[in-house]
């Protein structure tokens, strides 16, 4: 029997694909009376082991054999989790799979949804963990991730506007700290060393903007630069060339370094490099570092 009659559908993420793990969280939400006899009906139905992780739109007038047949057939949605640092690309070859796009939407990903603004180009598509319908085209997805991003930086946006900070250079320097630092302690003294270096009309030398010009490089993101590189990547993004900020972001960072930008640490290096235990050093001169 169905345990009430609420017909209020609810999203229910399963996230183990465990028929014990997914009759608890049933039960717990009131939406199955025994876990017992949920996992008998489950060996009735023929469906042991056959529990897909994702999202379902579930609801309490549902009897159990419905919500087995529902959440045996495949998710309504589907999660991921996108760490901080990655570029939009990289984003879309991680949804492809999970959402079925073909190569023509993952390319419309890249070409077309992901630069309605030159504001969106790069670094609005948050790092989060999403629960996307199954059903929802790349545009849709680009739109999702840039409200998220829109609601998570809402309250940086008068921060940066009293110290007169463009959100939109925040966030360049932001993706720039993300891919630079070697974890979130990092991040306050690369910030006060690029400021030092932008006030200092100093060209920001750094590594990962030509990371970001050369794309994917053998079949890999952000490849090693070389000195070739530098003397040869004629692009705005190439930072030992040009002075001055990218001319976007490189790549979507998290609410660490935003925050870094607004608060970095004051020093008076305007150099760093991490040995090989990613230990971050500074230095004032070029020839101390």
């Amino acid at each position: 029997k169905a345990p009430g009659k609420s017909n209020k559908t609810e999203i229910v993420v399963l996230n183990s694909s465990r028929d014990d793990v997914a009759a608890l969280k049933l039960q717990e939400m009131g939406l199955i009376r025994s876990f017992t006899a949920f996992n008998i009906a489950l060996v009735i139905r023929g469906k042991q082991g056959k529990i897909q992780p994702g999202g379902y739109y579930l609801s309490k007038n549902m009897d159990a054999w419905k919500i087995i047949d529902e959440i045996t057939s495949g998710p309504d949605l589907k999660q991921i989790t996108l760490p901080e640092g990655l570029r939009k690309e990289q984003i879309g070859e991680r949804l492809k799979p999970l959402l079925g796009w073909s190569d023509v939407e993952l390319e419309k990903w890249n070409t077309i949804y992901t630069t309605t603004s030159p504001d969106f180009i790069e670094g609005v598509y948050f790092p989060d963990t999403y629960l996307i319908p199954v059903d929802e085209n790349a545009e849709l997805v680009s739109k999702r991730m840039i409200n998220n991003f829109s609601e998570k930086f809402a309250p940086y946006f008068d921060k940066f506007a009293e110290k007169n900070i463009k959100w939109t250079t925040a966030l360049k320097i932001a993706s720039i700290i993300q891919r630079e630092a070697g974890g979130p302690s990092d991040m306050p003294l690369i910030s006060g060393v690029l400021w030092n270096r932008l006030l200092n009309n100093q060209k920001l030398d750094i590594d990962a903007t030509i990371q970001y010009a050369k794309g994917k490089t053998d079949g890999k993101w952000w490849p090693k630069v070389t000195g070739t590189d530098i003397q040869n990547i004629d692009s705005l993004f190439n930072t030992y060339k040009y002075a001055g900020l990218p001319p976007t972001p490189i790549a979507n960072p998290g609410i660490s370094a935003i925050e870094a930008v607004i608060n970095p640490e004051e020093t008076d290096c305007f150099y760093y490099l991490h040995d090989s235990s990613r230990q971050i050093h500074c230095a004032k001169t070029y020839e101390e570092h």
